[in-house]
């Protein structure tokens, strides 16, 4: 097949020329309009669909100056002045359409409003001229570099004038659509914005009946929306209304698809106008029922729009009522399902649903829809920690809603928001006044005008403190109804007129509206503020026991009181004053150990991340009279009818966990000597506590209470008891007594050696035989009985290391406190098992020298578990199983004078050291606690 014959319009040249003599530039008077015309729509027809269509094509355009021509073409009809409101196919041309086909215009008048009558239906040509004009321009402005030549070139303004000028379907489709390329970059948006566009685009929202005009406008708007000001421009000039009322007639697929991407945009950051316009327009009902579409990006741009409207209060009634809490709800929780998306697209219906919270009526339907589930579905999820505080300010607004709240509390609330209290949740960004509850909306009312002595009597009103500010007087004002003035402030924070659930990034201060600040006594709100909320309203129920006097919610609470930055707020020691006081609490403080926490943490300054670890914890004077207080609760409660017989039920009719716990519980809440001795020394409770302590701990801090406890108990046992020795014999080490032995290891000792005894080493140790006969019973049957060592010189003693044999040949010759029984004890931090000292104590006791064994004892005691000896020795010395060193670990534990960090440490060594055997450590302890002594093998107490 032949080629195509080329034509004159394959030539961009031949195009650019003639559009150039069409706009008139460098030509002088007007063209013949029957000649001209037919090579520049084919001209036109050729830029269009070949030359600015091909690839580069748009650049080589631009590159040839074809912008300024195109430009000037459409100025001249911009220079024209209004048309009529519509041009009918049959009628005259337009004054517009005849400046295009006239030809160019002088600079300093109208163009020719008139056509030649010999043209053939011209208005038809000339819209076509224009339609092929808009078509490439709007073509072009597709890319950045026109879309600056053509605002450089004041492009926007005539493309304005068209708009209003032609209102033909086709000339306001493609000049909307040149607009809309146009708008999208930043400063040619704004100018569109300026030159008047948008009541234009409004205007042909109602007007035009074609959905491809309509189509291009909706997306021009869209387009106009790229700034919260735009935005809000925009609705101020009502284009949202237009936008709900073409949704709500149920247009075509193609047309709903831009108007939901249209109104998506506009509802960003929703202002008050975009949501009554859209409200007014019928587009909420619409909207839902989008919401199920089933072309994803009509459903998921309409859920989107949705959920930026919860932010204006005063529509959101109206979305509840049209379905958008289940569609919010159910969205949600898709999104967070196994195929759900990512957190980010999660937030704004995580904000939405928030929102709905505030409004009793979307509350209740959020109740029965499941959502309260949800709610806690987040606030469990460590991956939403940014969503936790808006979450938990939105159920403050189910706090008089009994069946909710009692729902919240089934699904384990109490302790998440304990946790919250210290949590690092992100801060979420306050809402605007506009999105406060509408179930009472602010009244606007117009502003009066203020007289000037009103204003001069409102000054000296302020500065008088009389008011805190110019809004609280009202030119209603009267001097009777004004409180006296305050005394003078103190320092504070300051205050803030209003309180929101959204507020919650910085503290402030709880004030009761229409009434001074003076006569009220304000309570600071922070972070923490919604959650302490709740909590409080949990703890005003008659047992709130099952909830809030639990470990989890404990630790919250004490954690907030001890941990916060500043004073912590009144309502977190209010609730636990109320759970102290609450009898039906007592049990569980008592199941819970919640009375051993609240002294660990405020009267010993021991908080769980404390233990075992000894971290220095300075204890605050508030925190301790805090912790005293309410044990003193607690002891009222204990001690009353009532709480005699609950503990005493559990004692001896409860669990084996629970028992335990009142036997360590008791010493802390009981100051009744005939109510504690009935309890833990009759009926067998300190029994019961003493043998638990080799068993699993039932508590993380059980050892650290059980310490505690002891401790406590015997100081109820002994008031005045003081730390006291061994009762051994007293031994001086910082002055020695003289060596009896020393002066036989000389080189002429006098009285000379008569025997030596031969150790396995080898070495020979000095002695005399009378000395060493008459110092123990084994030695004077060895020495001076019948046996053949009666008759040696070189007397042999098996099994012995020399250092245990030193302090041995010192005890023979009468050495008593001369520190030779130092030498085989180790440092501390060395084990004592099959250490020297172990070997000599056992020598000692081989040797039938019970003295020599009570000294050994008190070097290791003075040693370990004096000044310089801590709690990790004093298993140690216990597991030498020594009956005085038992009962030195024990006194040493429970002495009334020692760190609590330290005697749990001690306490917690001499349960591992005991191991299964845990008779003597029960005893010896028992022993200490009672004030009895201990130290023979096969003593007993009962009790």
């Amino acid at each position: 097949m032949a080629a195509a014959k080329p034509t004159l319009t394959d030539s961009l040249s031949f195009c650019l020329a003639q559009l150039t003599a069409a706009a008139g530039e460098g030509l002088g008077g007007g063209k013949d309009t029957a000649t001209n015309e037919t090579p520049l729509g084919r001209a036109l027809l050729a830029l269009r669909t070949r030359h600015v269509k091909a690839a580069g094509g748009i650049e080589r355009f631009r590159a040839r100056g074809g912008l300024r021509p195109l430009l000037a073409l459409l100025r001249r009809a911009a220079a024209a002045g209004p048309a009529p409101s519509q041009a009918g196919s049959g009628s005259a041309p337009s004054s517009v359409e005849s400046a295009i086909y006239d030809g160019p215009a002088p600079s300093s008048g109208p163009a020719p409003s008139s056509a030649s009558s010999s043209s053939p239906s011209p208005p038809a040509r000339l819209r076509k001229t224009l339609d092929l004009a808009l078509s490439i321009l709007a073509n072009c402005c597709t890319e950045g570099a026109c879309r600056t030549e053509v605002r450089r070139l004041g492009g926007i303004l005539s493309l304005v004038t068209i708009l209003q000028c032609v209102k033909t379907d086709s000339i306001q489709n493609r000049t909307a659509r040149a607009l809309g390329n146009l708008a999208m970059e930043p400063e040619s948006c704004g100018d569109i914005h300026s030159a008047g566009a948008v009541p234009l685009l409004v205007e042909s929202l109602t007007a035009c009946q074609d959905s491809q005009c309509l189509q291009s406008v909706v997306r021009a708007l869209r387009n106009l929306a790229d700034s919260p000001q735009h935005r809000l421009a925009l609705a101020q000039q009502g284009a949202v209304r237009p936008l709900a009322e073409l949704l709500a007639a149920a247009p075509d697929p193609a047309l709903t698809l831009a108007l939901v991407r249209a109104l998506l945009e506009l509802s960003r950051g929703c202002s008050r106008a975009c949501a009554e316009q859209l409200s007014l327009g019928g587009g909420l009902g619409p909207l839902v029922s989008l919401a199920s579409h089933p072309k994803k990006a009509v459903r998921e741009a309409t859920i989107l729009i949705l959920a930026n409207l919860c932010a204006q209060g005063l529509v959101r009634p109206a979305l509840g009522n049209a379905g958008g809490v289940e569609v919010l709800l159910g969205e949600l929780r898709r999104r967070r399902g196994p195929n759900g998306a990512g957190p980010a697209s999660q937030q704004p219906l995580v904000r939405a649903v928030c929102l709905l919270c505030r409004e009793a009526i979307n509350r209740a339907r959020l109740r029965d829809a499941g959502g309260l589930e949800l709610l806690m579905g987040l606030l469990r999820d460590p991956r939403a920690s940014a969503w936790h505080l808006r979450v938990v300010a939105a159920l403050v607004g189910f706090l008089y809603d009994t069946g909710a709240l009692g729902r919240l509390q089934a699904l384990g609330l109490v302790p998440l928001l304990a946790g919250q209290l210290c949590g690092d949740a992100g801060d979420e960004e306050e809402e605007g006044r506009e999105a406060a509850s509408w179930d009472f909306p602010e009244e606007r009312t117009p502003e009066r005008a203020e007289a000037g002595s009103f204003r001069s009597l409102r000054s000296w009103l302020i500065s008088e403190g009389y008011a805190a500010g110019p809004g609280d007087i009202s030119p209603d004002w009267s001097p009777e109804r004004c409180p006296p003035p305050p005394p003078p402030p103190e320092p504070a924070e300051p205050t803030s007129p209003t309180l929101g659930p959204a507020s919650l990034r910085t503290p402030r201060t709880l004030r009761t509206p229409g009434r001074s600040p003076a006569a009220t006594s304000e309570e600071p709100w922070g972070r923490e503020g919604p959650a302490l909320l709740l909590l409080s309203r949990f703890s005003q129920a008659p047992d709130p026991s099952g909830a809030l006097v639990t470990s989890p919610a404990l630790c919250g609470l004490l954690a907030y009181v001890t941990g916060s930055p500043g004073p912590p707020s009144p309502r977190a020691l209010r609730i636990l004053a109320r759970l102290t006081c609450n009898p039906a609490c007592l049990e569980a403080f008592v199941r819970s150990y919640g009375a051993a926490l609240l002294r660990a943490w405020l009267v010993l300054g021991v908080a769980p991340d404390d233990w075992p670890t000894l971290r220095a914890r300075p204890v605050r004077r508030q925190h301790r009279e805090l912790g005293e207080m309410l044990l003193q609760n607690l002891t009222v409660q204990a001690e009353s009818p009532f709480g005699v017989g609950a503990l005493t039920h559990l004692l001896l009719s409860g669990s084996p966990e629970d028992r335990v716990a009142c036997a360590l519980t008791l010493p802390f809440i009981c100051r009744k000597p005939s109510l504690w001795r009935r309890l833990l020394l009759d009926q067998g409770g300190l029994r019961l506590l003493l043998s638990a302590l080799t068993r699993p701990a039932p508590h993380p801090l059980f050892l650290f209470f059980a310490a505690d406890s002891l401790s406590c108990l015997q100081g109820l046992v002994s008031p005045t008891v003081s730390p006291a020795l061994p009762p051994t014999i007293p031994l001086d080490l910082d002055a020695p007594s003289p060596c009896l032995y020393e002066h036989l290891l000389g080189p002429a000792p006098i009285p000379a050696p008569d025997l030596h005894f031969l150790l396995d080493s080898g070495l020979r140790l000095p002695a005399q035989r009378a000395a060493s006969a008459t110092a123990s019973p084994f030695f004077r049957a060895l020495l001076a009985g019948s046996f053949a060592e009666a008759q040696m010189d070189l007397v042999p003693l098996r099994g012995l290391s020399p250092s245990a044999a030193w302090p041995i040949l010192h005890h023979l010759h009468g050495c008593r406190g001369c520190g030779a029984t130092l030498g085989p004890v180790p440092p501390p931090g060395q084990p004592l098992l099959g250490s020297e000292a172990e070997e000599a104590l056992e020598a000692a006791g081989r040797f039938l020298l019970p003295g020599l064994e009570e000294e050994l004892e008190e070097a290791v005691g003075h040693i370990h578990l004096g000044p310089h000896g801590g709690p990790e020795s004093v298993g140690e010395v216990f597991r030498l199983g020594r009956p005085r060193l038992v009962a030195h670990c024990a006194r040493w534990a429970l002495g009334p004078g020692q760190c609590p960090r330290k005697r749990a440490l001690a306490l917690v060594g001499l349960v591992e050291a005991a191991g299964e055997e845990a008779g003597p450590l029960t005893e010896a302890l028992l022993a200490v606690v009672m004030g009895v002594e201990f130290g023979g093998k096969g003593s007993s107490l009962d009790c």
